[in-house]
């Protein structure tokens, strides 16, 4: 059975930091495409991070550059969003997402940026 459980979502102050974690299973995570959804009420989901299968490759939305950076992990199956610098407008549910042949999403965490 396939799952992508993330974790690490939160309330936290703007400036702040978190670190999101989306742990795989039920696939060979090796092989997929990794990336990072975000959607805010009332908005889109829209594309924040994606990182190459190897983790050779990344790119990020203009908005997070420099703030955000997503890792990987392929020996624990685990792909990471570490988020600096956090913004009112970083405030929405993250998904994570694996693309090959197959696309699997997780379930959501969410993160609000808040004072």
């Amino acid at each position: 059975q396939v799952q992508l459980v993330e974790s690490g979502g939160g309330l936290v102050q703007p400036g702040g930091s978190l670190r999101l974690s989306c742990a795989a299973s039920g696939f060979t995570f090796s092989s997929y495409a990794m990336s990072w959804y975000r959607q805010a009420p009332g908005k889109e989901r829209e594309l924040v991070a994606a990182i190459g299968s190897a983790g050779g490759s990344t790119n990020y939305a203009d908005s997070v550059k420099g703030r955000f950076t997503i890792s990987r992990d392929n020996a624990k199956n685990t792909v990471y969003l570490q988020m600096n610098s956090l913004k009112r407008e970083d405030t929405a549910v993250y998904y994570c997402k694996a693309t090959n042949f197959k696309i699997y999403w997780g379930q959501g965490t969410q993160v609000t940026v808040s004072s």
